[in-house]
Formats: C-alpha cells, sequence, structure tokens
C-alpha cells in the first residue's frame, strides 16, 4: 500500500502535537508562558503556570510563604537564586487552598477563590478602559495592564503594580505623591518574614514644606531621613555615590516623588522596610550568592526620633551622645544626667527680636525636622538670615540644596528637634541666638588674623614684631614716685596710668596690681556703650554692664565729663578701692585713663543695688526678714572692716541703699568711695585745716596714694 509523502507529514504533524500535550499535561511545572497574559488565558495554582518578562529578570506567579497554607500571587526576581518577593498583590486576603485563578475580567485583573469569589481586583470601571486589554510583565519588575495595540508606551498603562507598593521600591519606581492620580505611594513591611501581610511600620514621603522620609511604626514616627538636599537624604551623608545609581527627587505642583535608576545590566538592586522596621537598600552578589547590604538605617541611638529633645543634637562619637546647642542648657539637669534627654534644652538668654539676635553655625549636620517650615528656593544665605532676623518666630534656617555652594532657603519657626550631628557629610544648619550667646567677634577677628600672619610667613610676623614694639614705644605714660610716709598724713603709692588704649601684663601698677583696660575693649564688652547695657545712673555718670573675651561678666563706671566727680575723686576711689579686700566691699578689676575717658571697671553684681528692692513694691516682697537683717549685718561688716579692721580708718561720707550693691546670693557689698576720708591709726577726728593740708600735698605731687588722700 502507498503513503504519499504529504499524509505522511500530516500524520507526524498530529502525533508531535498530540506528544506535546501530553507532555503538558503530565508535566505542567514545565510550562511557562511569555510575558503577556491575555483575557483569553488563566493563571492557577494548581499549575504551576507562571509569567515571565522579557528578559527573564521577574517572575510572576503564585506562591505559598513556608509553613503556610496561605496562596498569594506576587513578583520575585528570576535570575536570583535566592527566591526574594518585591511585590505581593494580595498580601491581606490570601487564598486558603491551592484552588486559585488569576483572569482577566471585564477589562480588570481579578484573583478568584475556590468558590469564584474575587478576593483581588485592580478596580478599573468601565469609563476607564476599552477592549481589549492585556497584562504585561516589564524587565523592570512592574505588572501593567494596557490595551492590546499600546506596544510602545504611546499612551499611560490602565493600570501598573508600581503604583502600588508592598514592602520594597524597585528601579523606576516612584515613592510619594502624584497630582494627576491623587495617589500616595508608600512602603508598608511584611508582618514577619514568612508573612506578606500588611506590617506596623510604614516608609512614606511627607510631601508639605521641605519633603523627606518618614519611618512609622503604627502611628509612632521612629526614624526621619531628613530632607532632600539636591544629592541626598541628610540622614545619609556617609553613602557613597555608586556610578551605576542615578538618584531623582521631584517637587513641583505636579507631583512630589523619590525614585531611582540603575544604568547598567545585570545589577540587581532594591530598597526594603523589613519586618522589624529597618530600611536598608540591597544589592545581588553573584560570586557570593547573597544579597549584601549597601546602606540601611535606623543604626544607632542619633537615628531614633527625638533621640536628645528640643534644641539638642545627638553625636554617636560623643559621651553622652546628646549635647546641647550653643547658647542652651539642659532643660531639666537632673534627668540630663540620668541620661533621660527627652526633657531637652532651653535657652540661656531669651531672644530680643530687635535685630542685636545673631546666628550660631552648627555644621555638618542631619537638618531638624521639617514640620514647621518655609521654603524660599529663589534666595541665598544672606537673604535667609535677613529675613530669619525680622520674623521674631524663626528660630533658624539653611539651604535647600548644598550643590555648587548652596542655594535656596528653609526657615523653622518654633522648637527644632531630631538634629544629628556626623564626622563628615552633613551641611550647615544657622540656629538663632540672643547677642549675649554668640560667639565673641574678637576672638574670630583674632583667629582669622593668626591664620593670615601664618599664610604671609615669616616676613609679615617680623613685621608686625617690629609694629607692636615701636607702637609700644610710642605709649605715653606718667610714672609716680614711690610711696612716701609723712609724719602727719598716709602713705603715698606709685600708680602707672597709660594714656594709650591697650591692656598688657607690663601695663599693671607695680604696687596695687590694678590691671588697666582697654578703651576699645571695654567699648566691645559694653556693646559700644549700648542703652541696653546700662545698669544705672549717678551723679558722676553711667553704670553699663560688660563682658570681657574670657566670658567675665563686669560693671563699667563711666565718669560723664559733665560729672561732679573729677580727677581727684576718681583717684580716691581707685586708691581706696584697689587694696580694700573684703566680702562686703565691692571689688574694683581695673580701670581705664583714655581719650578723655574716666572708667572704672568693677566685679559685676547682679541683683543691683538696694534702693531697687527697698523702693519697689513688687521686688520689696523679696526681702525677708531673715534677708533685711543678713544684709544689715553684712553691711555693718563691712563698715567695721573700713573703720577698725583695714591699715586706715575709712569713712565712706556717701553711704546710702544705691550704692549698696547686692550679688547673686543677695550678699551686700559697699561701693562708690569717691568722697571717702582716711583718718591715721592714731586719729579718732580730724579738722578741715588739717585735710586741706593733706589735699594740697596730694594736688601738688599730683600722684595716688594706698588710701584716700585728699
Amino acid at each position: 500500500m502507498m503513503i504519499s509523502v504529504s499524509t505522511y507529514c500530516h500524520t507526524y504533524t498530529v502525533v508531535l502535537l498530540m506528544f506535546i500535550s501530553l507532555v503538558l499535561i503530565l508535566f505542567p511545572a514545565c510550562s511557562v508562558s511569555a510575558n503577556t497574559f491575555s483575557a483569553t488565558e488563566s493563571l492557577t495554582i494548581s499549575s504551576n503556570k507562571t509569567i515571565l518578562s522579557r528578559g527573564e529578570i521577574f517572575e510572576l506567579g503564585f506562591f505559598n510563604p513556608p509553613s503556610s497554607s496561605r496562596w498569594y500571587l506576587g513578583i520575585w526576581y528570576k535570575k536570583v537564586s535566592t527566591r526574594t518577593y518585591v511585590w505581593v498583590a494580595n498580601r491581606d486576603n490570601p487564598l486558603h487552598n491551592s484552588n486559585g485563578t488569576l483572569n482577566i475580567s471585564d477589562n480588570n485583573l481579578i484573583i478568584f477563590d475556590q468558590s469564584d469569589t474575587p478576593v483581588w481586583s485592580t478596580n478599573l470601571t468601565d469609563g476607564q478602559v476599552r477592549s481589549p486589554v492585556v497584562a504585561e510583565l516589564l524587565d523592570n519588575g512592574n505588572f501593567v495592564l494596557r490595551h492590546l495595540n499600546n506596544n510602545n508606551d504611546q499612551e499611560p498603562f490602565l493600570w501598573q503594580s508600581f503604583d502600588f507598593p508592598t514592602d520594597t521600591l524597585l528601579p523606576e519606581m516612584k515613592l510619594g505623591w502624584d497630582h494627576k492620580t491623587g495617589r500616595d505611594r508608600f512602603l508598608r513591611s511584611w508582618e514577619t518574614p514568612d508573612d506578606p501581610s500588611s506590617g506596623d511600620f510604614i516608609t512614606k514621603l511627607k510631601t508639605k514644606g521641605f519633603p523627606e522620609f518618614y519611618v512609622c511604626n503604627k502611628e509612632s514616627i521612629i526614624y526621619r531621613s531628613g530632607p532632600w538636599n539636591g544629592i541626598r537624604f541628610s540622614s545619609s551623608p556617609e553613602t557613597k555615590p555608586l556610578d551605576y545609581i542615578v538618584y531623582n527627587f521631584t517637587a513641583t505642583n505636579e507631583e512630589v516623588t523619590y525614585s531611582y535608576r540603575i544604568t547598567e545590566t545585570n545589577i540587581y538592586e532594591r530598597l526594603r522596610l523589613s519586618s522589624p522596621g529597618l530600611l536598608e537598600r540591597l544589592t545581588w552578589i553573584e560570586t557570593a550568592q547573597s544579597w549584601k547590604q549597601l546602606w540601611y538605617s535606623p543604626k544607632d541611638l542619633c537615628d531614633n526620633y527625638k533621640e536628645c529633645g528640643s534644641y539638642g543634637y545627638c553625636d554617636s562619637n560623643t559621651s553622652p551622645v546628646c549635647n546641647c546647642i550653643k547658647g542652651f542648657g539642659p532643660g531639666n539637669e537632673q534627668t540630663w544626667t540620668l541620661r533621660d534627654d527627652s526633657a531637652g534644652c532651653v535657652r540661656r538668654t531669651r531672644l530680643s527680636c530687635d535685630g542685636t539676635d545673631g546666628f550660631v553655625r552648627l555644621k555638618k549636620m542631619k537638618l531638624p525636622d521639617t514640620t514647621a517650615t518655609t521654603v524660599d528656593r529663589g534666595i541665598g544665605l544672606k537673604e535667609c538670615e535677613e529675613r530669619c532676623l525680622k520674623d521674631c518666630n524663626c528660630t533658624a534656617f539653611a539651604n535647600t540644596d548644598i550643590r555648587n555652594g548652596g542655594s535656596g532657603c528653609v526657615f523653622w519657626t518654633g522648637e527644632i528637634f531630631d538634629i544629628k550631628n556626623f564626622a563628615k557629610g552633613g551641611q550647615d544648619l544657622f540656629v538663632r541666638l540672643a547677642a549675649a550667646d554668640l560667639e565673641d567677634k574678637r576672638i574670630k577677628n583674632r583667629n582669622i588674623i593668626l591664620g593670615l600672619s601664618i599664610g604671609l610667613g615669616i616676613f609679615l610676623l617680623l613685621s608686625f614684631i617690629i609694629v607692636r614694639f615701636w607702637k609700644r614705644k610710642q605709649k605715653k605714660s606718667i610714672a609716680i614716685p614711690k610711696p612716701i610716709i609723712t609724719s602727719q598724713d598716709s602713705i603715698m603709692n606709685e600708680v602707672v596710668i597709660s594714656s594709650k588704649g591697650h591692656t598688657s601684663g607690663d601695663m599693671k601698677t607695680e604696687d596695687l596690681e590694678l590691671p588697666l583696660m582697654d578703651f576699645e575693649a571695654i567699648a566691645i564688652a559694653t556693646n559700644n556703650f549700648s542703652n541696653t547695657n546700662k545698669l544705672g545712673q549717678g551723679g558722676f555718670g553711667i553704670v553699663y554692664k560688660g563682658m570681657l573675651l574670657d566670658g567675665k561678666e563686669i560693671a563699667v563706671k563711666r565718669l560723664s565729663k559733665m560729672s561732679l566727680q573729677g580727677t581727684d575723686e576718681f583717684k580716691n576711689e581707685v586708691r581706696l578701692i584697689a587694696r580694700l579686700q573684703h566680702i562686703n566691699l565691692v571689688r574694683l578689676l581695673g580701670c581705664c585713663v583714655d581719650k578723655g575717658e574716666k572708667m572704672l571697671i568693677y566685679e559685676y553684681l547682679e541683683n543691683l543695688s538696694l534702693d531697687s528692692y527697698l523702693f519697689d513694691k513688687r521686688r520689696r516682697s523679696n526681702l525677708n526678714w531673715q534677708l533685711r537683717f543678713d544684709i544689715a549685718n553684712g553691711i555693718a561688716r563691712g563698715l567695721l572692716y573700713l573703720h577698725q579692721d583695714s591699715r586706715f580708718r575709712i569713712i565712706h561720707r556717701d553711704l546710702k541703699a544705691s550704692n549698696v550693691l547686692l550679688d547673686k546670693n543677695m550678699i551686700p557689698k559697699i561701693s562708690d568711695f569717691g568722697m571717702a576720708r582716711i583718718f591715721r591709726r592714731d586719729e579718732t577726728e580730724a579738722n578741715t585745716q588739717k585735710w586741706l593740708h593733706v589735699s594740697r600735698i596730694c594736688n601738688e605731687w599730683d600722684i595716688l596714694g594706698e588710701v584716700g588722700c585728699l
């Protein structure tokens, strides 16, 4: 019997098709479809069928975690040997047995359970789509639903898994807010490493003000990324930029989103929020066949949200890790000592808001929480400072972008918190302080001069020494003879008063050890004799509060040129107080005679004069009877010293409440010896003629004695 070639070929084809069908029936695990999924197809758990992306990088199908009977539709890496899931569709609605199906029905992707009840759907309405549609798994891991004829991305996808992330951010995937769709994309952890249902931890991009990421445990913030500084989020300055990763942060009216992309093939990287709440960036190492952790957070105490409270900053290189910003102190000293820093720090000096406030520059910082901020990306640091000073509620500012020297400005109002200091990286933060808490400008200038002098070299240093020597030779001084003891009167001591405004160790009086202060130094210490530093005013002039370079507070008595206290009274006060050492007498620290000015520098007494308490109804109540007795007793001890225990008997002659000053412990100190007189130890009274005789001697010699000479 003859069989034609055509008949033979037909028979062979039929047998081959039957064999292939039999293989597919007997070995369903080998059935893998292309990267698309149409309405005529079904994806079932029992068939073990999956969908591969075109480059076979990702795979989509049903899976069940170890030791679990629940089934989920998910996406995982195909080319990674360790099964790593990057997206789960029905994470909170699992299938409870192996009878589940994925279909395209009514232009929607739907998962049906064994009773054909939908457990998950893309939830698109009829008005959003037109038939036919097809689902596709892309090589970037995005599972999309699109029109069948949309092969070249000519129009947006009807639906995409990238809009509904689970715990993983893949390259080209966005987190944040989209104005067009009104969708806010965020990450939520798995419940446990083997349970993909929604866990307690969320990573969300705060989109208002100055955007940044927050990691929350239910409603509590546990970690904050810091705002985007143009290169990275400020919480990760130690992260080295990788050549194959391009980061993208967009903040416009249309969207506020963060994403990244990989520029090289065969590199697999992901950002994941783990079930314990760790935000980590991972990359696949092929040689080790494992995922390597490139970065994670939180990694130490300083990453914990509000670890050091308001106006405190955290530095993991210090012990304790919490520190107060300059100009601030612990809000609760006791708890701060016990390492409980929740009370934070408080200002030492209240802001004046009158233009005299300034800013301290904190370097290498993670910027504070940006909840109460205002952003202006069109100005620089100078305009930032000016605008912040004009707003009494403004407490700090910084650049919004650190590239190319910095640009833009973000302002903080109210308290600032959750600040961290880095060993390297970070950016500058400018915190507002009262003028009294700012670093002295003279120290800054001295450091600048020192740096310049070193840079200019030995020649400039020698020139500086020569100029200094020449200036010192030009100083005019009046040398007074050594003390002379007369049979009738008192002891005369040497005092040297420079006519130039300069302070140095060799410019002290040889006998009285009284420093001569530089006029410019006193002017700087008193803020150029500002009215805000004024403590009081009497017949001889005005008293100002000042602060020396070493931080010591002083009181400066500046004699008016029209003052009733002339040169004689001034000299008298100097020679009397310089050697008087008693707890109830005010201490003289120095004096200044320069440019027609006469000034006395005293120790600063915080509670001012006694009359400010006695004659003030409100403050008078602070003086209880015990305190009044102690003050009276202290004044009496001071007078006893003057009248009896000092080398010479001294009569104050102008003792009144305004000339009794009170220190911080309310200890009284007698001041203002301009009208004081002296008796010898063997005298109990003196007449006018004798005083006139002594006065003539003083005027003729024009000297200052050890104690009163008029």
